[in-house]
């Protein structure tokens, strides 16, 4: 009876604890990615700012191209009577 209120109070614990650190991983990655979003951001605003003005007067073009790729074979005619490699 002592060992499964061990283990259960053990269990209990470990449970509590991986959450405690899974919450914690989850808020780092969350903060790290925010930071690395608002610095790629930054870093590009002059970029982002410079393609705008260069659109014709913010429309964008839409179209759908189709790439159609030729295949040529060649032929040989064979006459009635000849011996293929003549």
């Amino acid at each position: 009876m002592f060992r499964n209120l061990l283990a259960l109070v053990t269990g209990t614990i470990l449970l509590i604890l991986g959450f405690m650190f899974s919450v914690v991983v989850f808020a780092v990655m969350a903060v790290l990615g925010l930071a690395i979003w608002i610095y790629l951001m930054w870093k590009t605003r002059k970029l982002r700012r410079s393609m705008q003005e260069q659109a014709p007067d913010g429309q964008v073009i839409e179209g759908e191209a189709i790439v159609v790729e030729e295949c040529r074979v060649r032929t040989k005619n064979v006459l009635p009577g000849d011996t293929p490699g003549q």
